[in-house]
């Protein structure tokens, strides 16, 4: 019997914009390299092209590769992670993701085994929550299916109701971009405490 985690990344290597579960919500998913998966992802969720997508990674490490963390990065990165929080960073040279923009990419390392061991297996993964653009997102495999009935594979992890990730940017100092599971004031312990 195939392992199937190998199918999963081998439709991703495919092209194929999949659901996979997280740690916070279902989410639509393809490989960050590959540019017209991620434009799929974008046409599926009826999302405005000029919104970002995260890049989720298997570690820090693999983070180090895509972006240049500076040292509040590198700590909130290390109380964090695995976890709810999406760090937005200097785009490393040579870093040719299709998500972020020409100077900036967001990264998260999801705190979910299967996201991490593919993104270990396939590289870093463009994903973003599994709604329709300004919609709520499902909290089951089987509503994302309602919601997306041309994506062929959708993982089923189980009910998961949790909040989009925090989104913080360590470009020009620490800025909080979207607050969610990782409060702005959890950010600053973090950071008072590492200083």
């Amino acid at each position: 019997m195939s392992d199937p985690i190998s199918v999963i990344a081998d439709a991703l290597r495919a092209g194929e914009p999949i659901v996979l579960p997280t740690d916070t919500v279902y989410g639509i998913a393809a490989l960050a390299a590959d540019a017209p998966a991620v434009e799929g992802i974008f046409s599926a969720k009826k999302r405005p092209v000029d919104t970002r997508i995260a890049a989720l990674v298997a570690d820090l490490s693999q983070a180090h590769e895509l972006v240049e963390l500076p040292a509040e990065g590198r700590r909130l990165a290390e109380t964090f992670w695995p976890g709810a929080l999406t760090i937005v960073a200097p785009r490393r040279s040579g870093c040719d993701l299709a998500v972020g923009d020409e100077s900036t990419v967001g990264v998260r390392c999801p705190d979910h085994p299967l996201v991490r061991e593919l993104a270990r297996r396939v590289g870093p993964i463009a994903a973003t929550s599994a709604n329709r653009h300004g919609q709520p997102t499902p909290t089951t495999a089987a509503d994302v299916a309602v919601v997306f009935p041309k994506i062929l594979m959708v993982i089923d992890g189980g009910p998961i109701d949790g909040s989009a990730s925090t989104v913080v940017s360590v470009v020009d100092g620490v800025e909080v971009l979207r607050e969610g599971p990782i409060t702005a004031a959890d950010i600053d312990a973090a950071l008072a405490a590492n200083s």
